[in-house]
């Protein structure tokens, strides 16, 4: 059977540039890999892999380019005299065209490259639970606090190895820190597993380090807490987190923020709740009552006759959030408080009082009335 035109194959025309090549043989390589295209239809998608793979091989070669511009596949095929036939480069033509994605794929992430071939890694995050108080949150603070830190070994000045010896390049990668593995169409780079992606190894380590050329401290840092922080909210320090390996780029430092327990106010976003109990004479004959806020004491007008649980708005008198244009608002709950422990004379003044308030009728406890009546209606 006859060969199908380069160009044809890769739906080019002659003028194609080299990039043009290039790209339209990745399409149909990613196309009819045959890691794609499994059962039916496998055999000729590899067909077509073949077909494409051998086009781009000509026609990515300069000189073989021109022999079959000139020649036609008279001019390439080493059976007729050419200047060398499809497969005389292998799997160089395929890594080619696809050496900047796989590139990408294997040296991207966390790891990258440097001047002298060593995979550099970014050092890992920490975390800091730091407990502040409600007041702290709503008015923010400047705090110190200690953090572990790494410092170069003075004993061995930071080269991992013994006083006197020196450390040695790697013989399983040649120093690069990386090795590469041959998977079918594919070569993959992965690091070093005997040097870890440094690149040397260390045969008499340093015993202060333990060949790592750093040693554990901890140092201090000052953190300011802006005013209004939440609960779980994160404050971000950069490059105070682990350092990076082979000269890469410190890790960060989290600050998550926990706040203690009030012993009056609740908090709810930007708003805080507090539980105001009331005598039982102040809640029926009315009254002012002081009720404490985060920013001192504030006032509220109770009318006469306020039931427990009900809820006065002070507004503003909550916390402004970091994201917030106003503060909250501080709602009150009232808790009306029942008299314990009374005196003889206290008790009969309260039976007269109860004598007199059902002697009043149901005026005097509406709540009361309305909730009997509700009773009557289920039981109908």
């Amino acid at each position: 059977m006859a060969k199908r035109d380069y160009y044809e194959i890769l739906g080019l025309a002659k003028t194609a540039t080299e990039e043009e090549i290039k790209k339209a043989y990745r399409k149909l390589a990613m196309k009819y890999h045959p890691d794609r295209n499994q059962g039916e239809g496998a055999k000729k998608a590899e067909e077509q892999f073949k077909e494409a793979k051998e086009a781009y091989e000509m026609l990515s070669d300069a000189q073989k380019r021109a022999a079959y511009d000139q020649y036609g596949h008279a001019g390439v095929d080493p059976n007729m005299g050419g200047r060398g036939g499809p497969g005389a480069e292998g799997f160089g033509g395929f890594a080619e065209a696809f050496g900047d994605i796989f590139g990408d794929i294997f040296n991207g992430g966390g790891g990258g490259r440097r001047g002298g071939g060593q995979q550099v890694y970014r050092g890992s995050d920490l975390s800091y639970a730091m407990e502040i108080t409600l007041e702290e949150a709503a008015r923010g603070k400047e705090s110190q606090i200690r953090i572990p830190s790494w410092e170069s070994c003075e004993t061995c000045s930071g080269t991992g190895a013994k006083p006197g010896t020196s450390a040695k390049s790697c013989g399983s990668c040649n120093g690069s820190g990386t090795v590469h593995m041959r998977q079918g169409f594919f070569s993959v780079q992965q690091t070093c597993p005997h040097c870890h992606g440094t690149g040397k190894i260390i045969p008499d380590p340093c015993t202060a380090c333990n060949g790592q050329g750093k040693v554990k401290k901890s140092k201090t840092l000052e953190v300011k807490i802006p005013a209004g922080i939440n609960e779980g909210m994160r404050i971000r320090s950069a490059g105070n987190g682990e350092p990076g390996v082979n000269g890469g780029p410190s890790g960060d430092l989290y600050i998550e923020i926990r706040i203690k327990q009030h012993e009056i106010f609740e908090r709810d976003g930007d708003d805080l709740h507090c539980t105001m109990p009331v005598g039982l004479t102040t809640a029926t004959l009315g009254g002012t009552i002081e009720v404490p806020t985060l920013g001192g004491k504030a006032e509220i007008e109770l009318p006469e006759g306020t039931q427990h649980g009900k809820t006065f708005r002070l507004r503003g008198k909550g916390i402004k959030g970091v994201r917030s244009s106003y503060p909250g608002d501080l709602y009150c709950h009232i808790s009306v408080e029942t008299p314990v422990k009374l005196t003889e004379y206290q008790r009969k003044l309260m039976k007269e009082l109860d004598k007199s308030f059902r002697e009043g009728g149901e005026k005097h406890s509406p709540n009361a009335k309305s909730w009997t009546d509700r009773v009557k209606d289920i039981f109908k």
